[in-house]
């Protein structure tokens, strides 16, 4: 990329690509949260499927609040700061904690 490409780029349009991204995760989130809640009550509840669909739902949540507060932080600044390394990791550990607990479900 050349260097005047750089210049011409609209600085408007990275927290935009962001901010879908956020909520894109917590769509993804949501349907992983959901199909847990209908996995465990089908067909009757057992301990095991209640907790997995307790902790599906916790970690939906908490991925839930990260991104709120992202999608916040993104809309409220013209230039935002960068994610901090400790709600990077937290988003992330949500994110496969949920994936690892709807696959559980699933299997």
């Amino acid at each position: 990329m050349s260097e005047g490409a750089a210049v011409e780029r609209d600085p408007g349009l990275q927290p935009e690509r962001t901010r879908l991204a956020w909520r894109r995760t917590t769509l993804s989130g949501t349907a992983c949260a959901v199909l847990a809640v209908k996995t465990a009550l089908h067909g009757g509840p057992s301990p095991a499927g209640l907790v997995a669909c307790t902790l599906c739902c916790a970690l939906w949540l908490g991925l839930l609040h990260l991104a709120h507060r992202r999608i916040r932080t993104l809309t409220a600044t013209g230039t935002p700061s960068a994610l901090s390394r400790g709600h990077a990791t937290a988003a992330v550990l949500c994110t496969m904690a949920l994936a690892v607990c709807g696959a559980a479900l699933v299997f």
